[in-house]
């Protein structure tokens, strides 16, 4: 009968051959486990050590950022023009916000070199309580310090725009520039009439019979439509009190001049609500008479939109979007 072994007993026995014929093997096997648990250490330090450093760097980038927000870019004791820009919807969130382009403005006017202010402005309109604040603030700063500001507009200065150029002493456009808009809106939908052929009720409780009639999923009574209108019919009234305290005697007042309309740069001259055509070259060179223009506009850095990006803003926009408030557009 002929001998054989199973293929797990030929391989004990190989193994402890190899053993027999290698008495360090023990040692080498440990050797080689402490050197590549040596290795795998050594490559986690340094991916340690490169996040700290990547972190590091990323630290002081940041830290140069703010340090340098805002700081003017030229020297602002020699005589210069100073600018503060105006861009994108005028809102209590981002650049054209009443608080940072105050901050900017006074920048402007406090240093001794600047001789006037421009406000070069690009903007559809927003807020009317930005727009509002913005407007006295350079009211009070105009008398402060005693400096003309004058306001440029480039493609669009409409609706709370205009209610931030109108405080200028003077209004400069482009022939081909928007302008005007001076009107008040509140817009949404309802949906009362789609729920009732889908078959859903709507369950809505309020205390207080008024509370919830800006819900677009509840019917709106013709007392809650009035009592809306009243509302923008006032501040529209305070945006003509406004413009016309700003612009005075040069209004040649049309009767759609307060309708809404907007109108191109050469029409808002026509009508007395711009002074003249220019850039904010040529407004620097021919009427402040210092070409050399510093930009005093509140930027957001690094920093900033990052932690819009991650932070508390992330859940900004589904709120805003359920806000429905009077608006200059």
């Amino acid at each position: 009968m002929q001998d054989t072994q199973a293929p797990e007993a030929q391989q004990t026995t190989a193994h402890a051959s190899t053993a027999t014929s290698d008495p360090h093997w023990e040692r080498q096997t440990l050797e080689r486990l402490a050197m590549a648990n040596l290795a795998e250490q050594q490559a986690a330090r340094r991916w340690k050590n490169g996040f700290r450093l990547a972190w590091l760097v990323f630290l002081v980038v940041v830290a140069g950022l703010l340090f340098s927000r805002n700081a003017p870019s030229s020297d602002p004791s020699q005589p210069h023009t100073a600018m503060v820009a105006i861009k994108g919807e005028i809102g209590s969130e981002g650049e054209a916000s009443a608080e940072n382009v105050m901050a900017a403005m006074r920048s402007a006017l406090e240093d001794s070199g600047s001789k006037g202010l421009v406000l070069l402005i690009n903007s559809p309109g927003g807020s009317p309580v930005q727009a509002g604040m913005i407007n006295d603030e350079i009211h009070r700063l105009k008398k402060l310090h005693n400096k003309p500001v004058y306001a440029v507009v480039e493609e669009s200065c409409a609706s709370a725009a205009y209610y931030i150029a109108a405080a200028a002493d003077s209004i400069y456009v482009d022939k081909a520039s928007i302008v005007g808009s001076i009107g008040v809106l509140m817009d949404g939908f309802g949906f009362t009439g789609l729920m009732d052929k889908l078959g859903v009720e709507r369950r809505l409780m309020t205390a207080g019979e008024n509370k919830g009639f800006m819900d677009p999923f509840s019917p709106q009574t013709e007392a809650q439509r009035k009592h809306a209108q009243a509302m923008l019919n006032q501040i529209h009234q305070q945006f003509i009190a406004v413009v016309k305290q700003g612009r005075g005697e040069r209004l040649k007042e049309t009767p759609d001049m307060f309708s809404g309309l907007f109108w191109t740069g050469q029409q808002a001259v026509d009508m007395g609500l711009a002074d003249g055509l220019g850039s904010l070259d040529s407004v620097a060179r021919d009427v402040v008479k210092a070409e050399d223009v510093i930009d005093y506009s509140r930027h957001e850095n690094v920093a900033e939109r990052l932690a819009k990006r991650f932070g508390a803003a992330l859940g900004e926009g589904a709120v805003q979007a359920m806000r429905r408030v009077p608006g200059l557009r």
